[in-house]
């Protein structure tokens, strides 16, 4: 079988993660099949880390763009592909050969992102029915669609009319470098010696950051010492999250890291009092995984991809009251040794997910759609 992977969203977080190690994996466990990866250019070779099997196509062709549309199925028409992978919605809807999706959550259909846009809002909303336009048509002419949970999977068969039966949950795992136990100390920072809360990830509407500075807000009152670290891509979200800060005078309380190497993250997770999720809506939700890996104490918004993920590893709370949001963190302050059995429980329960079982369900549906297709 020829097999199509779309990994030119390989050097973005996220989708990108998923990309690399979904790609490392099948490397190791397939050697029967024939792959052909579509890269972005300027993709090295050692990167991909390329074995026998597998042939890379160089392609300037941007995501979410008429290109992708007009001139993406002429390329990968020329690969003569039994199958095509897409591990991210924005699918060329003129492609008519057999193809799988990934789709990793429906956040942009609850919580669109237009106030961070360049375009016209009348403009950015065009492209937002676009969007949704295109994950719905790919989502139904798809033989199956990837999700990576259960409450991901629900959605999708919700609102983009799909039969259950076609949507298959594949669990993300959690990397090697992000196992390792931290063997150093933070580098050095403005809170180097003193207690901080984590949150990891981007500052989207969905996030729900400003619950979390409104209650950490309440706790920084009789603990002016303790601070919360905000890690992530800086960007319009996190700027705006940074101007409330500043107009609630807590700069010294509160840092913003930006992005951070994986050795520093693994650091940052060890040492921190516990990760803080307060998301209204989540996919996955991995940086809950990797704390676990690491020793860190979860605190995640009582959501249900959360719950699935974490199961009783994690301790919940309400992420639309910001009383909540204050008591528990109040809670890990004053008595941390009553939550020890979650750091334990979290060391256990992560073990569960990994990305070569994930790269070994996949090439299950690989050849599974190879063999429907044989046998008519």
């Amino acid at each position: 079988m020829r097999i199509g992977i779309d990994a030119r969203l390989w050097n973005e977080t996220g989708v990108g993660r998923y990309i690399r190690n979904l790609i490392d994996e099948l490397q190791v466990i397939d050697k029967k099949n024939d792959y052909v990866l579509f890269v972005s250019k300027g993709i090295k070779n050692q990167e991909l880390r390329i074995k026998e099997n597998w042939q890379v196509v160089e392609t300037d062709i941007h995501w979410h763009t008429f290109e992708e549309q007009f001139r993406f199925p002429q390329i990968l028409e020329k690969e003569n592909l039994d199958l095509v992978h897409f591990p991210y919605f924005s699918v060329p809807i003129f492609y008519n050969r057999p193809f799988i999706i990934t789709i990793h959550d429906l956040i942009i259909n609850h919580y669109p992102t237009g106030k961070a846009s360049t375009l016209p809002f009348s403009l950015y909303y065009f492209k937002l029915l676009g969007y949704k336009y295109v994950i719905k048509q790919a989502a139904q002419k798809a033989k199956k669609v990837l999700t990576v949970s259960h409450a991901t999977k629900q959605e999708i068969v919700q609102h983009l009319g799909v039969s259950s039966n076609k949507v298959l949950v594949t669990y993300e795992g959690v990397e090697d470098k992000i196992k390792k136990k931290a063997e150093f100390e933070v580098r050095k920072l403005p809170f180097e010696k003193e207690k901080y809360f984590l949150y990891v990830g981007n500052a989207y509407p969905h996030k729900n950051l400003e619950k979390l500075i409104d209650g950490y807000a309440l706790v920084s009152k009789d603990y002016p010492n303790v601070k919360l670290v905000f890690v992530g891509k800086k960007n319009y979200f996190y700027e705006r999250l940074a101007q409330k800060v500043t107009d609630m005078e807590l700069e010294k309380n509160i840092i913003f890291m930006g992005s951070v190497t994986d050795e520093e993250l693994t650091s940052l997770y060890h040492h921190a009092e516990a990760l803080i999720l307060p998301s209204l809506m989540e996919g996955f939700g991995l940086p809950g995984l990797e704390a676990m890996q690491s020793g860190c104490l979860v605190l995640a918004s009582a959501i249900p991809s959360l719950k699935e993920i974490y199961g009783d590893a994690a301790v919940y709370f309400d992420p639309l009251a910001i009383d909540t949001v204050h008591v528990t963190i109040r809670e890990v302050l004053e008595n941390k040794k009553k939550f020890q059995i979650y750091v334990e429980k979290g060391k256990r329960h992560v073990l569960i997910f990994s990305w070569r079982k994930m790269a070994e369900e996949t090439l299950k549906i690989y050849e599974s759609c190879f063999s429907i297709r044989s046998d008519k």
